[in-house]
């Protein structure tokens, strides 16, 4: 679960570009190339981490991940500029690429397979703690010591306390009985038209997850007037929802179905989206409330399709993890569009809508899902 926790660091991304744009005076198209210098990372390492998985284990991968965690955030603390935050957010992308890869399959190891599902539901929920208190740090710092940018060295050494203790900490891994497998039969277990449908889903969810985690604020800011620190408490209250939802989730899973769980939360999360665009001029309480919807719905979704994609391919789970976190991509395609969407249209608004219409996909996930049954 602390993995998980540090998992989560990457979620700062929306306040850590919301405070760069007010600092440096950039347009909305420029700042949000650093969560394309982050999540490129997942394209281009996810399938060679998933190979090296197999080789070197699960356990010493997620030691790597965490040291490269406490490097990238001590870099734009001592050297904070747009260039710095770009490098950092860098390393950021490729130290959480190997420790989503390698801490999902790490799960399998240590609960039995009826318990993956719950047990991946409650490390997003822990994930999202690291979440909801970075605007509160961010703004006590900047209050109290001057400076925002503290949150970086304290994110940092939260990663280290975690590489310690899981460096301390025993763990029997059943990767070595793992099926090897190379990068082409990675890719190619895309035409099995389930896997392929559950990597276009991770595609959506980290895209849409991104996408709001990083405009919310600014539909604050620019929509209601209020100010950097003020807007980046909103991202606290969206994975507030996100995680009293999981952990209630990881609950209900051991008595509901996972196809029913899913159903109810694509749904949900759409009735979110669309009320942000719909009400989101109103005021800052319907569209907040809207976002608490859409977390509410899309809390347990992750976890769900990771589960739902393990399952259809036992004895490769390494494998399947490496390929589902290629999906993760999704979080460097859409903000960038978004950006240019929201530049030229000079609304949030029209942000909103292309990320309605982007989580379609996960309505039509849900209906082959149901019809697979």
């Amino acid at each position: 679960m602390f993995g998980f926790l540090a998992m989560g660091f990457i979620d700062m991304i929306g306040l850590v570009t919301n405070n760069v744009r007010a600092d440096f005076g950039m347009s909305d198209g420029l700042v949000n190339t650093i969560s394309l210098s982050c999540y490129l990372w997942f394209l281009l390492l996810s399938i060679p981490v998933g190979m090296a998985l197999t080789r070197y284990g699960r356990r010493k991968m997620v030691l790597l991940s965490l040291a490269i965690h406490v490097a990238a955030l001590i870099l734009p603390y001592l050297w904070y500029s747009f260039a710095g935050v770009l490098i950092a957010f860098s390393l950021i992308g490729i130290g959480n690429t190997i420790l989503q890869v390698a801490l999902n399959p790490l799960v399998t190891d240590i609960v039995s397979a009826e318990k993956v599902s719950s047990t991946i539901t409650f490390g997003q929920a822990t994930k999202a703690l690291g979440s909801i208190v970075a605007p509160f740090i961010a703004m006590w710092t900047a209050v109290s010591l001057g400076h925002w940018q503290l949150l970086f060295p304290i994110y940092a050494a939260l990663s280290l306390v975690g590489l310690v203790w899981l460096w301390l900490t025993p763990i029997e891994e059943s990767s070595g009985q793992q099926q090897a497998v190379g990068f082409c039969e990675t890719l190619g277990m895309l035409k099995d038209s389930a896997i392929l449908s559950f990597f276009i889903g991770i595609v959506v969810l980290v895209a849409a997850d991104v996408a709001v985690n990083m405009t919310l604020p600014r539909l604050m800011t620019d929509q209601f007037g209020l100010s950097t620190e003020k807007a980046n408490l909103c991202n606290s209250l969206y994975f507030l929802a996100r995680t009293v939802a999981a952990f209630a989730g990881g609950a209900l899973l051991l008595k509901v179905s996972d196809r029913k769980f899913f159903s109810a939360g694509c749904w949900l999360a759409m009735l979110g989206l669309v009320l942000l665009a719909v009400f989101g001029k109103l005021g800052p309480v319907p569209a907040l409330t809207a976002v608490c919807i859409f977390g509410i719905g899309y809390a347990n979704l992750f976890g769900l399709v990771f589960a739902m994609a393990m399952r259809r391919a036992p004895g490769k789970e390494n494998a399947v993890s490496a390929l589902l976190i290629v999906g993760l991509i999704g979080g460097a395609i859409l903000p960038p569009v978004l950006g240019w969407i929201r530049d030229i249209s000079g609304s949030q608004i029209a942000a909103v809508a292309a990320i309605a219409v982007v989580w379609v996909y996960m309505l039509w996930l849900d209906a082959k899902i149901r019809k697979a049954e």
